[in-house]
C-alpha cells in the first residue's frame, strides 16, 4: 500500500514577502534609491518586534507603511508620528493593519506646510491653570518647572493653539471632563463610567469606569478589556484630538495634511486606496498584543487570558 506524505506548507515570513519581486517593485515605485532599502529594513524590524502585526494581511502592513513613507513620516513608535495597528476586519474575515496618525505626525505635517508660524498642544496639569478666556482665547498658566514632578501630576485639561505666518491665531482649551465625554461618545472601546456587556456564549463582562481603571480598581485578568489607546495613553489620544479639532475646523490643510487626515484610522488596500473599516463590526480579540505610543520597539505588552471572546475596539477620536 502506498503511503502518502502530507506536507504542510509553511506560511511565508514577512521578510520573505517584502523581498518578493511584486513587493519590491511596488516599494521601488514609491520609494527611490537607498531610501527603499532603508524602508524595507525599518519595516522588517518593526514587524519582527510586534507579533500582532505578523498575523495581519501582509499587503495591508506594507500599504499602510508606504502611506506613512509618502508623507515622510516615521513609523518608529518612539517618534509617535504614526502607528500600524492590527484590527480584525469582519467583512473580510482577516486581520489588517490600520494606519493611525499620531498627534506628532499632525504637527510635523502642519509645520511643513509653511502656513504655520507656531503650533502647540499641551496637557495642563493640576494647579497650573490660572484662567482661560474662551472669547479672547487667551490662557494664563503657571507651569510646573520640574519635568519629573509635572509628569507625575494629574492632568486637568488640554490646550492647543496655532498662529499663521500672517498673524492669524486660534486656540482652544478643553477640560479633561470634556475630553472624557468626547472619548466615551466616539470610541467604542472606551467607557467613561463603565459598562456591562455580553460576550460569546452569553458570558457577561464588566468594564469598570476610567477612574477605577486609573486607580487599579479592576480585575487584572480582564486587562484585555482596556487595550485601547484611550486607556493606555489617554493624554496621547487627547492631544491628537485637540490638534484634529483645531486644524480641521480653523486651520489651513496642505495636500499632504489632507491626505493624512482622510486616511487616518483607515485600512489601506494594495492599490493605496483608503477603506474605512466598519467599526460597528470591529472586534479586537483577547489574544491581541497591543502596540502603545512611545513604547520601545522591543517592548510588547502580551495579553493572553483564557477564552476566545471578542471586544469592540476603536481608536477613533
Amino acid at each position: 500500500m502506498a503511503v502518502t506524505n502530507s506536507l504542510v506548507k509553511k506560511e511565508q515570513s514577512f521578510s520573505a514577502f517584502l523581498m518578493s519581486d511584486a513587493v519590491k517593485n511596488k516599494v521601488c515605485q514609491m520609494v527611490a534609491g537607498k531610501d527603499g532599502n532603508k524602508f524595507i529594513t525599518s519595516l522588517i524590524s518593526l514587524v519582527s518586534h510586534n507579533p500582532a502585526l505578523q498575523t495581519c494581511d501582509k499587503w495591508s502592513v506594507v500599504s499602510a507603511a508606504l502611506l506613512g513613507e509618502s508623507l515622510k513620516l516615521s513609523c518608529s513608535p518612539q517618534l509617535g508620528q504614526f502607528y500600524l495597528v492590527p484590527f480584525n476586519d469582519k467583512n473580510r474575515d482577516l486581520k489588517v493593519a490600520q494606519f493611525i496618525l499620531g498627534y506628532k505626525g499632525y504637527i510635523q505635517l502642519a509645520i511643513r506646510s509653511g502656513y504655520y508660524k507656531k503650533i502647540n498642544v499641551l496637557a495642563i496639569k493640576e494647579g497650573e491653570l490660572i484662567s482661560y478666556d474662551p472669547l479672547e482665547e487667551t490662557i494664563k498658566v503657571d507651569l510646573i518647572m520640574s519635568e519629573s514632578q509635572r509628569e507625575k501630576a494629574n492632568t486637568t485639561g488640554y490646550y492647543a493653539m496655532f498662529e499663521y505666518t500672517n498673524g492669524f491665531r486660534k486656540a482652544i482649551y478643553w477640560t479633561k471632563e470634556k475630553m472624557l465625554i468626547h472619548a466615551d461618545r466616539y470610541s467604542q472601546a472606551f467607557s467613561k463610567d463603565g459598562l456591562t456587556f455580553d460576550g460569546k456564549g452569553g458570558k457577561t463582562y464588566k468594564k469598570v469606569s476610567y477612574e477605577d481603571y486609573v486607580n487599579g480598581n479592576y480585575d487584572k485578568k480582564d486587562e484585555w478589556l482596556y487595550s485601547s489607546f484611550w486607556y493606555k495613553d489617554f493624554d496621547e489620544m487627547a492631544q491628537k484630538t485637540m490638534i484634529r479639532q483645531l486644524i480641521s475646523k480653523w486651520g489651513i490643510m496642505s495636500v499632504d495634511f489632507q491626505k493624512a487626515y482622510e486616511n487616518d484610522m483607515a485600512y489601506i488596500n494594495e492599490m493605496g486606496q483608503a477603506e474605512n473599516i466598519d467599526m460597528s463590526m470591529q472586534n479586537e480579540s483577547k489574544e491581541e498584543i497591543t502596540q502603545i505610543p512611545e513604547q520601545k520597539e522591543e517592548e510588547v505588552i502580551n495579553i493572553t487570558p483564557s477564552g476566545d471572546e471578542d471586544v469592540l475596539n476603536n481608536f477613533e477620536d
